[in-house]
């Protein structure tokens, strides 16, 4: 049920103790979770505990890709700042420079209000679920991106003047995933792997388009039903890729974590607006009342005093984040394909055997 890699002597020091936190919480039924301990670029510990597939009873494993949720936001806002990069973007811009179709109050919405939260753009999914209140769940369409952009269209006003308050935005992060088709002229899914996946040798990381490309070594998710595990693997907002269509695995997300410590795919410069924290009245707090602080794609308030780059992912079957904690050179992630654990809960148990080492 569990798969490793050879590790560092810090990683065998804490191996049992890894274990000790994952193999309660699966059974030889059980979906489970992959682990990744990365240290200075290199993938020091990774194991799989679960099932990826309770149907074929397929192992977890490290190179097992899993639906990542808004996990995929750091990937989104990488491919805008791309296209800042190559001069045909400006953080600046307003929504209806690029899509001048839209509605009146898209000109006071700037590319930089998307990436850090601050658009104050109308929850897309609520205005959905509004709309499908009479519709059977096993009959309502799947939405996607475009589909998005559509009922923002339809829309005539924000919840706040952009730029004033924060406020967590999937419809921001759909709008960018579009923004960056409208501008490459590449659809979102190969402008990912063309600027990204593949100059990082990410061979198995894709964003999923039903009918278009696949996912190998797929996990599918599941959520706790009585005893048992019910199928929950979609949703009707499974098919958006801005916000949370990404697939990957520990074995890719490596690469992912040593691109960002190496500056591969942008300067240390041209990176610093991502982890540079959002300054608006009444400051940044999660679901929780808790406060935290966000720059492009990335939540960034510190952890036991040092700085942190992290995001969490939630879906429709899984559960995912990343910490990162650069000043130590480590990062942890996991991943899950069930809705009953806390991801960040259990990576911060994780990282906190690593980080009280010198």
């Amino acid at each position: 049920m569990a798969m490793s890699i050879p590790a560092t002597l810090a990683a065998q020091t804490h191996e049992r103790e890894i274990d000790a936190i994952f193999q309660p919480l699966v059974s030889p039924e059980s979906p489970g979770f992959a682990v990744g301990v990365i240290r200075q670029g290199k993938l020091i510990f990774a194991r799989g505990f679960g099932l990826s597939d309770l149907k074929t009873r397929q192992s977890i494993s490290s190179a097992t890709n899993f639906r990542l949720a808004s996990f995929t936001k750091q990937f989104t806002a990488m491919s805008i700042m791309l296209l800042v990069h190559d001069g045909k973007l400006h953080y600046d811009d307003a929504l209806t420079s690029i899509f001048p179709d839209f509605p009146e109050y898209g000109k006071h919405i700037t590319i930089r209000n998307l990436l850090n939260h601050t658009s104050g753009l109308i929850d897309y999914e609520d205005v959905y679920a509004k709309q499908m209140a009479n519709t059977p769940e096993d009959k309502i369409p799947q939405l996607h991106d475009a589909d998005v952009l559509r009922i923002l269209e339809q829309q005539n006003t924000t919840q706040f003047p952009p730029g004033s308050r924060w406020k967590y935005s999937n419809s921001g992060y759909v709008l960018l995933g579009m923004i960056v088709q409208k501008v490459s002229s590449e659809r979102f899914e190969d402008f990912l792997e063309k600027r990204i996946f593949a100059p990082l040798g990410v061979k198995h990381t894709v964003a999923f388009v039903n009918g278009e490309n696949q996912v190998t070594n797929r996990a599918f998710g599941y959520s706790k039903e009585g005893a048992g595990w019910k199928f929950s693997d979609q949703s009707p907002t499974s098919a958006t890729l801005g916000d949370g269509g990404i697939y990957s695995s520990i074995d890719d997300l490596v690469k992912w974590d040593k691109a960002l410590a190496d500056h591969a795919l942008l300067s240390a410069a041209e990176m610093k607006p991502a982890i540079t924290p959002v300054q608006v009245e009444g400051g940044v707090k999660l679901d929780d009342g808790e406060k935290s602080e966000y720059g492009f794609g990335w939540f960034l308030d510190p952890y036991r005093g040092l700085q942190r780059m992290w995001h969490d992912g939630e879906t429709s079957g899984f559960r995912t984040t990343i910490q990162r904690f650069p000043e130590k050179g480590l990062t942890v992630i996991v991943l899950a394909n069930r809705t009953d654990a806390n991801p960040r809960e259990l990576a911060l148990k994780v990282a906190d055997m690593f980080l009280a080492q010198p």
